[in-house]
């Protein structure tokens, strides 16, 4: 007799976590439905889907406050010291350096050709192109591009998920930031040299930051006369996203040129050097 009470106890107990999961499970399904729904508009339309948006606020005032004071003078700074042709070169070196992190993910989406002619800019620019110092590829015919493991996994149909304003490295969203961490530890340059705690390692990432805050200059002095300069970099970061993405899966072939700054930080590809290249000496 007790072993049945016991067993009936234990039935009407499991019944009740039953009825208590499938009631919060109902509660919740509406706030799921609305973030899914929110998180496919922003991967389709670019539309920001930011449930941080405070919080961001908070650290982009922050990574602003320390352009002000730290990357925006040392950055003014190196423009007024080192004529154009030097920071030329400087642009061509480190974006050289990005190319075979793009071979990798044109592989990946499965461009062929693409990833054959970012290999070939690679081969000919550290070559020919004295380690990259000179885009002898363009002059070429053979134009740079970039892919990221963030747009490949977007053009597998991962969506872009929340976004996030992260201090020091700037806007990323999550699939973005998950696609910047593998970048990192797969970049084949940095395994090869030892990574980031080398000197080479140091002196890259210095001259990427450098380099990447000299050519958004014009970016940041835009979002200064902003109403909203938050909410300007939030939608042209995001736009330009959906419009790489959109590039991988062959929607589009050519991207706008979306100049948003990605704040006081490092991209893992920074952008193609857009000057014109002097004639090799």
């Amino acid at each position: 007799m007790g072993a049945q009470l016991r067993s009936q106890h234990s039935g009407a107990r499991r019944m009740a976590g039953l009825l208590l999961a499938a009631a919060l499970a109902a509660a919740c399904a509406p706030a799921a439905a609305m973030a899914q729904t929110q998180l496919a508009e922003a991967s389709v339309n670019g539309r920001p889907y930011d449930p941080l948006e405070r919080a961001n606020r908070g650290v982009y005032g922050f990574s602003m406050g320390l352009d002000h004071a730290v990357l925006s003078p040392i950055a003014h700074g190196y423009m007024a010291a080192a004529p154009k042709p030097l920071r030329n070169r400087v642009s061509a070196f480190v974006y050289n350096l990005s190319e075979p992190g793009t071979v990798i993910n044109d592989g990946l989406q499965g461009h062929p050709r693409r990833a054959t002619r970012a290999a070939g800019r690679f081969v000919l620019n550290s070559t020919v192109g004295l380690l990259g110092l000179f885009d002898v590829a363009a002059r070429a015919g053979i134009p740079a591009h970039d892919a990221d493991f963030g747009q490949t996994l977007g053009r597998y149909g991962f969506q872009a998920g929340p976004y996030l304003y992260v201090p020091v490295i700037g806007p990323l969203d999550l699939r973005d930031g998950l696609g910047r961490v593998v970048d990192t530890v797969t970049d084949p340059v940095s395994l090869f040299t030892g990574g980031i705690g080398t000197a080479f390692g140091a002196t890259r990432t210095g001259l990427n930051a450098l380099d990447t805050r000299v050519q958004t200059d014009g970016a940041f002095r835009a979002l200064e006369d902003a109403t909203d300069p938050y909410a300007t970099a939030r939608s042209a970061y995001t736009q330009h996203r959906v419009f790489v993405v959109q590039q991988a899966t062959g929607e589009v072939s050519d991207l706008p040129d979306f100049d948003a700054p990605p704040a006081a930080g490092t991209p893992s590809n920074p952008p193609p050097p857009s000057s014109p290249e002097p004639s090799h000496p």
